[in-house]
Order: C-alpha cells, then sequence, then structure tokens
C-alpha cells in the first residue's frame, strides 16, 4: 500500500520529460526510377481537378491508382512483420 500512495504522491518527473523529435529525410535517390515514376504518377493525379471529368474517367484514375499502389507495395521496399508474428518470435527467443 505504501508502494502505491509513493506512485500518487511523487510522480517520475523523469518519465515526463518531452524529447525532440527526430526527422528522417528519404532521398530520392534511394528508390529505384520505376518506384518514382509511379509516385510522381500518384502525385499528379492527386492534384488533378477531377470535377471537370465524368464518371468513366474518374472509374479509370481509380482503376490506376489501385494498381500503381499494389505494385508499389509489391515491390519489396521493406519487411513487414505482423504483430503476431513478432510475439511468437519473442516467445521463442525468452523461451530458447
Amino acid at each position: 500500500m505504501l508502494i502505491a500512495f509513493s506512485f500518487v504522491m511523487f510522480p517520475n518527473s523523469v518519465m515526463a520529460t518531452e524529447k525532440t523529435p527526430t526527422h528522417i529525410s528519404v532521398e530520392t535517390n534511394e528508390m529505384p526510377p520505376e518506384i518514382r515514376e509511379m509516385i510522381d504518377r500518384l502525385n499528379e493525379i492527386k492534384s488533378l481537378d477531377k470535377s471537370s471529368l465524368n464518371r468513366l474517367e474518374k472509374k479509370e484514375l481509380r482503376k490506376e491508382v489501385r494498381a500503381i499502389k499494389k505494385s508499389v507495395r509489391a515491390s519489396g521496399n521493406g519487411i513487414y512483420i505482423s504483430s503476431g508474428a513478432i510475439i511468437i518470435i519473442l516467445l521463442l527467443i525468452i523461451i530458447l
């Protein structure tokens, strides 16, 4: 009970300090040129005035955006591990 009161009465000010955010800049030279072209096309589509387009043109743009995003994700620019896999890996490391 004394420990519980000590947490309430004397807060840990060390944990409350604010850390300065670090900004990581990704250079465009690190990406392959075909990925860079796809991202440029996505930005171009995003900045496009879609109010003047008809329904079929908008549909084609949506399909193109989906296809580009799918190919960028499939390009393998990183390793993605699910949270379940991380928990299993950590349990295996602890057990072994």
